[in-house]
């Protein structure tokens, strides 16, 4: 029975909104989904009602599945495959998906695209332009802006996951990235039964990961799953830049040998140099409680307004995570302080970068899915590592080298400035430090390591700024002071080897 015939005082706002959107139809199903991604837009009560959108819908005749595999592939089902199951093992707004067994004797999976969606698409998303632009007049929508721009975001998204070559791009991507490792098993995909429309990849068969009796029942360690999820993610982000933005449970399973396995790989996501810049000075301020650090960096990320306060900013930072560290560090969510100071920053007129949104709610769903699996999942010492190679990349002698070739037209104009950098340099090492002592009984080898190579990493900077100094100023003929920096530069160099 519709919603709307129960009373309205029954339901939340966040219920009226989701059950709206149920009635609405798939397109606006998913369009909620999205939108609850968008955390920085939306009130959590609302954000976390959209999240319960279930994408799923009627599947339609098995004849028609079978025309449009035949018009993509341009061959019979019966040439195509040795066996198709006309019965399709699962149904969703876009596509849906049928069992075959090719001619080499492979079991394999088959989506097939809806017939006519993007004709339902383009009707769908034109009434959401049209209700964007009408709610945009309402003095409300000062806090949900830009509403038009959403939608368009929407639309590039879905218009993406249409094309069924995208997602076996990106599912061949995944494979070949963990291909020398356990981790993670990706389906492989068959090409040759791949069109716009038709995406044939491996079947695989596993235990659905939200299934905890049954992991138990096999005898699945249920520490070690929890801690390999999280490893997997920060593999994905920050060793390959390019990580699966859609790991909801549905979407992972455990096969016999214990390991994940991942399925649906339509929506993606990828960070800039800056994006990681950015996750490195804001982990590590934040564990500093340098919440100084923190504003600072989302304005060198170049993402703030000029009507930005900053010190008002940086006093709201202080405000949401204090009461944070009144918990262990194992306790604190990652994902709920990038969610908490991303909210934040909307306040203050700073822009929220679209991928930095989806990397978030990413790891909300690793945090909930690992401690499901094991509730006294250490979030921070599996993740540690990363970070700290992570902090120690950005800041280490090859990386200030690269930056500063390319920025060395504009050091000549900044020579007043070096001091201050150089200072800025080695407080971000002393914060390198205590980083590692946060953790120090997990990590005394990686303390004695920062020890070691800090003076050596200082005087890398210096030597490196010094000798390309040196080259910029003897291009302008400057010649003895280009002498003097080369030479101790140098000097530098060699104490830092």
């Amino acid at each position: 029975m519709p919603w709307h015939y129960f009373p309205v005082k029954q339901y939340t706002r966040g219920e009226r909104i989701r059950l709206a959107l149920e009635e609405l139809g798939p397109i606006f199903i998913k369009f909620g989904q999205t939108l609850s991604t968008r955390r920085d837009l939306l009130p959590n009560d609302i954000g976390d009602e959209l999240a319960k959108l279930q994408d799923s819908c009627p599947a339609f005749d098995s004849a028609e599945a079978k025309r449009m595999i035949e018009q993509s592939l341009g061959d019979s089902t019966e040439r195509l495959f040795k066996q198709f199951d006309q019965k399709p093992l699962a149904s969703a707004s876009i596509a849906q998906v049928h069992t075959a067994i090719t001619h080499d004797g492979d079991a394999v999976v088959v989506k097939v695209v809806r017939p006519n969606i993007d004709q339902t698409i383009k009707r769908d998303i034109a009434l959401m332009y049209a209700l964007a632009r009408l709610v945009s007049k309402h003095p409300i929508s000062e806090k949900v802006r830009p509403l038009e721009k959403i939608v368009a975001e929407f639309e590039a998204i879905i218009l993406n996951e249409l094309n069924m070559l995208n997602e076996a791009n990106n599912a061949s991507q995944l494979r070949q990235n963990f291909q020398n490792s356990n981790l993670l098993y990706v389906p492989k995909v068959h090409w040759d039964l791949c069109s716009e429309n038709i995406l044939t990849t491996e079947r695989i068969y596993g235990t659905p990961v939200g299934n905890i009796a049954q992991l138990k029942a096999d005898n699945v360690d249920l520490k070690r799953l929890a801690e390999e999820g999280v490893i997997i993610f920060f593999t994905q982000v920050f060793k390959h830049n390019f990580f699966h933005a859609d790991m909801h449970p549905g979407n992972i399973f455990i096969g016999a040998d214990g390991n994940y396995i991942g399925v649906d790989f339509g929506i993606m996501g990828t960070l800039t140099e800056t994006d990681k810049d950015f996750l490195a000075d804001i982990f590590l301020a934040f564990f500093n409680q340098d919440y100084h650090g923190v504003a600072s960096a989302y304005i060198e990320s170049g993402w703030a307004s000029a009507s930005t306060d900053v010190a008002a900013f940086e006093k709201a930072i202080g405000r949401i995570c204090e009461p944070m560290f009144e918990k262990s560090l194992g306790e604190i969510s990652f994902g709920q302080v990038l969610m908490d100071l991303m909210a934040e920053a909307k306040n203050f007129d700073i822009t929220v970068q679209p991928q930095l949104l989806l990397l978030d709610k990413t790891l909300l769903n690793i945090e909930g899915l690992g401690r499901q699996l094991y509730p006294q999942l250490d979030l921070w010492a599996t993740a540690k590592p990363f970070l700290e190679d992570l902090v120690k990349e950005k800041y280490s002698m090859k990386n200030t080298f690269e930056k500063l070739k390319e920025q060395a037209p504009q050091l000549l104009k900044d020579i007043p400035e070096l001091p201050a950098l150089a200072i800025s340099a080695l407080k971000k090492l002393d914060k390198m430090k205590d980083l590692s002592s946060l953790y120090a009984q997990q990590t005394d080898s990686i303390v004695k390591q920062l020890k070691d190579n800090a003076n050596k990493q200082t005087s890398a900077i210096f030597a490196g700024a010094l000798i390309i100094l040196s080259g910029v100023l003897a291009t302008n003929a400057l010649w003895l002071a280009s002498s003097i920096s080369a030479v101790v530069g140098l000097v530098f160099w060699i104490k830092s080897r």
